[in-house]
C-alpha cells in the first residue's frame, strides 16, 4: 500500500489563518470531487472557522474522560474505517489526553499516512522542536507542545501562511482570535510587535531551507551542474596553511552583508595518504567557521582546482573565496597556481575573490605529511631531462659538426660532462629510475656517435671505455644519493605529521574534548576516506553492530561489517574500526592503530559516563525514597497522633468537656491537620520538582500583591514587611512564589529569636528584583551554605516539629521554574539572609485578570493543564 501524502500549512503565529486556508484547500478538493474528512478542526471560538466547516464532512470525535472531565480527541479508528482518500486534521504538535492510543497527535498523522490516507495539517513554527529555545528567548514562552522537525520535513508539501505582524495586531484588536476580554493582555504580551517579528522571520527562514532543499533535489534528479544564484553562498578554499583564518574571517564579513546567504569552507585533499596539512591548524579553522555560523566541508581530489569548482557547483556556490598564493615567483615555472586556474574556469556563474594576506610569496614550504614524495609533474620533468634530454643535446652537437675527430668540438670530455648534467639534472628532478634511464640512454649515444669508430657500438680507444664506465658509475651514484635524500626527507616529514597527529590526538582525548563521532570524522579527514565506522559485537557469533559512524559529503554508507570494508583496523577481539573509500598503504595502519585504540578509549569513556549518571540518578533516587520514608514514619505520624487523641477525646463518654475545653481540643486537631497538609504539600511538590512537572504561569504582578498573602498564618509581631510601592512588576506565577515565599518566611521564624523579627525587604537592580528574607538566628557556615538547598536536609539542632526539610528546596525549585535563584547569605549582626532573585517585567502594565502567559504554551494551543502547586 502507498504511503499516504502529507500537507502541512506553516504559520508563524496564533491566528495568521493557518486553519482558514487548510479549510479552503478542503473546500476545494470537494468540489474537485476528491473523498475528504474532517478529522479533527478547533475553531477557539472563531466564527469564521466555524463557518468554513459547514459543507464538509466531520468524523465524530472520541470522548476522554480525565480527572473527572470529558475532552474530545480525535478518533484515529473512527477516520481509518470511513477511509476517505484526504483528512484534515489541525494542530500537528497537539498533546492528546492520557487515554489515547497516542501521545502526540503527529503520531496519529503517521498512523493515517501508513494506511494510505493524504493528510491536510497545520502548524506554528514555534512548536517545531528545534526552535524551541530560540523562540523562549524571544517570546519568554516555552513550548511544552512540540513536534519533531523531521516529521514536518518528510512533509511533501509546507505552505507558508504569512500575515504581517500590524495586519496580525488588527485582526486581534477586531476581536477575529480572541475574546474581546482576552485581547489587550494577549496584545501586550506574546503578540508584541517585536516578538511577532522575529516569528515571522523566523518562519521565512525555515521554509527557504525547505524551499533549498527542494532545489537541491530537483538539481540531482535532472543533473544540472550551472549555478543559479537563487542564494548567495561563499565557498571558502583552505589549505590548511595560516592563512586560512584570514579568509573565513573575510568571507564570513562577505556572508553577512546579505540577508540569509550562507558560509561554507571547504579542505581538499589529495587520497595519496595523510593529508598534507596540520590537523591541529585545520581543527582551529574549523572551530571558527562553526563559531562564525558556517559549515567545514572535506572532499578528496587530485585535481585541486577541478575538485574545488565540483563541489562549489555541487552546492550551487554564487562566489569562492581565495587567498593570493604562498609560492615565489620562480615557483610559478610548475604552473599559474590554484587561484588563477579556478578564475580561468569558474565562468560567469561564479564570482572568484583573491584575498591578499600576511603569508603571500613567503613560500609553501615542505608538505606536512607527503614530505618530499615526488608528483606527476616532477616524475614527468625527470623523464624528459633523462631520456628526451641526451637525444635533444646529441642532435644539437652532431648538427653543429661536435666530434671527437673534429676540431672545432668541445672534446669527448667536455661532452662527457654535458651528458652527466643532464644526467643529475634527471636525478633530482624525477628520483632514481630516470637517472638510472637517463645513464644507460647517455652511455649508448656517446658510444654511437662521439667514441671512434662513430656510428658503431665498438671502442677503439680504452681511454673512452674508462671515460665512459665513469661515467655511468657517477650517473648512478648520483641518482642513489639524490633517491636516498628524497627518501629520507619524505619519511623525516612523515614522521613528524604522525607525532603531530597522535599528539594532537592524545591530548583532545585525555582532556574529555573529543566525542566519538568528532575522532571518527577526524580519521577520516587524515586518511582522506569515505566513510568510518566503529563496528563492535558481543561474541564471536553475535552480528556486527555501529557504536558510531561518520559519512563524507558523497553519501557514501559506512560499512556494515568489517569484511565489507577496503580497511578494517580490530581492537581486540569484539571491536574493529571499518574504513571505506580505498586501500590504505602500510605505513598507514601504524597510525590507524593509534586512532582505533582512541576509538576504544573514548567510546569506553562515554559509556562509563553514561553508566555514572545512571548511577547518580539512583543514588538520588534511593536517599530521596529512604528520607520520604523517615518522614513518613515519624514527621507524619506526630500531627497524625495528635489528631487522633484530639478525636478519641472528644469522642470520649467517660468525660464531660466543657466549651472552652472542647474548642482547645477542636484547635489541636486544626492545628495537627494544617501541619499534615503542609507536610504532605511539601513532599508533593517536591516530588513535582524531582520529576520536572511543574509548569509555572507566569504574568506581571507586583510584589506587594503577593508577599503579603504567603505571610497569612504567621503572626505580625514576628515578621516587619518593607516592600517600596515604586518597586518594578516582577513576571512570576504569583502561587508559586507564594509558596516559595511562605516557605522561606517560615524557616526564618523556625529560627530567629523571639526578640528580633524577621525582616521583609525588597529592591530593584537593573533588569531583576530582589527579595530579601533576614533572621537573627545562629546563622550558617559558608561551607553548609548550599547543602541547605537539598532536600531532608535540617541543619544543626533543628527546632522540634521543624518539619522533613523540604522547604527551602521547593522554594529552590520554585524560584529556578520561573527563571529566578534562591541563594544564602550572612546577615550583618548574626543570622542569615535568604536572597530571592526575580526577573523585573518589562513594562509596569500588569497582564489582565485570567490570561496569564504560559510557559507550557503559547496562545491559541489546546493542552490542558491543571492548577500548578501553590
Amino acid at each position: 500500500m502507498a504511503r499516504g501524502k502529507l500537507r502541512i500549512y506553516l504559520g508563524a503565529a496564533p491566528g495568521v489563518g493557518k486553519t482558514c486556508a487548510m479549510l479552503s484547500e478542503g473546500h476545494r478538493r470537494v468540489e474537485r470531487g476528491t473523498d475528504l474528512v474532517v478529522g479533527f478542526v478547533e475553531h477557539h471560538g472563531r466564527r469564521r472557522t466555524q463557518v468554513m466547516t459547514h459543507g464538509l464532512e466531520e468524523v465524530p470525535r472520541r470522548e476522554v474522560e480525565y480527572r473527572g472531565s470529558a475532552f474530545g480527541e480525535m478518533d484515529v479508528d473512527a477516520v481509518l474505517a470511513r477511509r476517505p482518500a484526504v483528512a484534515l486534521i489541525d494542530e500537528l504538535a497537539h498533546t492528546n489526553v492520557p487515554g489515547c492510543r497516542n501521545e502526540k497527535r503527529w503520531q496519529d498523522v503517521e498512523e493515517l499516512l501508513r494506511a494510505g490516507i493524504d493528510v491536510v495539517s497545520t502548524v506554528n513554527i514555534q512548536h517545531l522542536e528545534s526552535l524551541g529555545d530560540v523562540v523562549e528567548s524571544i517570546t519568554g514562552v516555552r513550548q511544552r507542545e512540540t513536534v519533531p522537525d523531521e516529521v514536518v520535513r518528510r512533509a511533501d508539501q509546507i505552505e507558508l501562511v504569512d500575515m504581517s505582524p500590524q495586519a496580525l495586531r488588527r485582526r486581534m484588536a477586531h476581536g477575529n482570535v480572541y475574546a474581546p476580554d482576552k485581547v489587550d493582555a494577549a496584545l501586550s504580551n506574546y503578540f508584541r510587535p517585536g516578538n511577532l517579528t522575529a516569528l515571522r522571520e523566523l518562519a521565512l527562514l525555515w521554509t527557504a531551507d525547505r524551499v533549498d532543499e527542494y532545489l537541491q533535489q530537483y538539481r540531482n534528479e535532472h543533473s544540472i551542474r550551472s549555478t543559479w544564484q537563487a542564494r548567495e553562498r561563499i565557498v571558502v578554499g583552505l589549505t590548511g596553511g595560516p592563512e586560512g583564518r584570514t579568509l573565513i574571517r573575510r568571507a564570513a564579513r562577505m556572508a553577512a552583508k546579505g540577508s540569509g546567504s550562507e558560509l561554507l569552507a571547504v579542505y581538499i585533499a589529495r587520497s595519496d595518504g595523510l593529508t598534507s596539512a596540520s590537523p591541529k591548524e585545520l581543527a582551529v579553522q574549523r572551530t571558527l567557521v562553526e563559531d562564525l555560523g558556517g559549515t567545514f566541508h572535506h572532499v578528496i581530489g587530485e585535481d585541486i582546482p577541478g575538485a574545488l569548482l565540483e563541489f562549489a557547483r555541487g552546492v550551487n556556490a554564487t562566489q569562492i573565496v581565495l587567498g593570493s598564493s604562498r609560492r615565489k615567483t620562480w615557483q610559478y615555472v610548475f604552473g599559474p597556481g590554484v587561484g588563477a586556474t579556478v578564475a580561468r574556469d569558474s565562468g560567469p556563474d561564479l564570482d572568484v575573490h583573491i584575498v591578499t594576506h600576511d603569508e603571500v610569496a613567503k613560500g609553501r614550504g615542505l608538505p606536512v605529511a607527503r614530505g618530499a614524495r615526488l608528483g606527476r609533474s616532477r616524475l614527468i620533468a625527470g623523464w624528459a631531462v633523462g631520456v628526451a634530454g641526451p637525444t635533444a643535446l646529441t642532435l644539437l652537437l652532431t648538427g653543429t659538426g661536435a666530434t671527437l675527430a673534429s676540431e672545432a668540438g668541445p672534446g669527448f670530455a667536455n661532452e662527457v660532462l654535458l651528458f652527466l648534467f643532464l644526467n643529475v639534472l634527471a636525478a633530482l628532478l624525477g628520483s632514481m629510475v630516470p637517472a638510472l634511464a637517463s645513464a644507460a640512454v647517455g652511455s649508448l649515444l656517446l658510444n654511437y656517435y662521439f667514441t671512434p669508430p662513430t656510428h658503431t657500438l665498438t671502442i677503439a680507444d680504452p681511454e673512452n671505455i674508462v671515460a665512459i664506465a665513469i661515467f655511468v658509475a657517477v650517473a648512478v651514484c648520483v641518482a642513489s644519493v639524490v633517491d636516498l635524500a628524497a627518501r629520507r626527507t619524505h619519511q623525516a616529514a612523515r614522521l613528524r605529521a604522525e607525532s603531530e597527529i597522535l599528539s594532537f590526538l592524545a591530548g583532545s582525548v585525555l582532556r574529555g574534548e573529543t566525542s566519538l563521532e568528532a575522532l571518527l570524522e577526524r580519521v577520516r579527514e587524515t586518511f582522506a576516506m569515505d566513510s568510518v565506522a566503529l563496528l563492535e559485537r558481543e561474541s564471536d557469533v553475535a552480528p556486527w553492530t555501529c557504536a558510531g559512524s561518520v559519512g563524507g559529503q558523497d553519501g557514501t554508507p559506512p560499512p556494515e561489517r568489517p569484511e565489507d570494508a577496503e580497511v578494517d583496523m580490530p581492537v581486540g577481539d569484539h571491536l574493529a574500526l571499518a574504513l571505506s573509500g580505498r586501500v590504505l598503504p602500510a605505513e598507514d595502519r601504524r597510525v590507524l592503530a593509534a586512532f582505533a585504540a582512541q576509538a576504544a578509549v573514548v567510546l569506553d569513556r562515554q559509556r562509563l559516563a553514561q553508566e555514572a549518571g545512571q548511577a547518580r540518578e539512583l543514588a538520588e533516587g534511593n536517599r530521596i525514597r529512604t528520607a520520604l520514608l523517615a518522614a513518613v514514619s515519624h514527621d507524619l505520624r506526630t500531627p497524625l497522633a495528635a489528631i487522633k487523641a484530639a478525636v478519641s477525646s472528644l469522642r470520649s463518654d467517660d468525660v464531660a468537656w466543657s466549651a472552652e475545653d472542647e474548642a482547645e481540643l477542636l484547635e489541636g486537631i486544626e492545628s495537627g491537620a494544617d501541619r499534615l497538609d503542609h507536610l504532605v504539600g511539601n513532599l508533593l511538590d517536591m516530588s513535582r520538582l524531582q520529576t520536572g512537572t511543574v509548569t509555572p504561569l507566569i504574568r506581571e504582578i507586583d510584589l506587594d500583591e503577593v508577599v503579603p498573602m504567603a505571610l497569612v498564618g504567621v503572626p505580625e509581631a514576628e515578621v516587619a514587611l518593607d516592600i517600596p510601592e515604586e518597586l518594578p512588576m516582577v513576571a512570576v506565577d504569583p502561587g508559586l512564589l507564594e509558596r516559595a515565599v511562605a516557605n522561606i518566611v517560615e524557616n526564618a521564624v523556625k529560627y530567629s529569636p523571639p526578640d528580633r523579627p524577621v525582616l521583609v525587604s525588597a529592591s530593584a537592580l537593573g533588569d531583576r528584583v530582589e527579595l530579601r528574607v533576614a533572621d537573627g538566628g545562629p546563622g550558617v557556615p559558608d561551607s553548609e551554605k548550599d547543602r541547605i538547598f537539598e532536600p531532608f536536609q535540617r541543619y544543626g539542632d533543628a527546632p522540634r516539629g521543624a518539619g522533613v526539610g523540604l522547604g527551602l528546596a521547593v522554594a529552590r525549585g520554585f524560584a529556578g521554574a520561573m527563571g529566578g535563584r534562591l541563594t544564602a547569605e550572612d546577615t550583618p549582626g548574626g543570622g542569615m539572609t535568604m536572597v530571592l532573585t526575580l526577573r523585573a517585567a518589562r513594562d509596569r502594565v500588569p497582564a489582565g485578570p485570567g490570561l496569564p502567559v504560559q510557559v507550557g504554551s503559547a496562545p491559541g494551543t489546546t493542552e490542558r493543564k491543571g492548577r500548578p502547586a501553590g
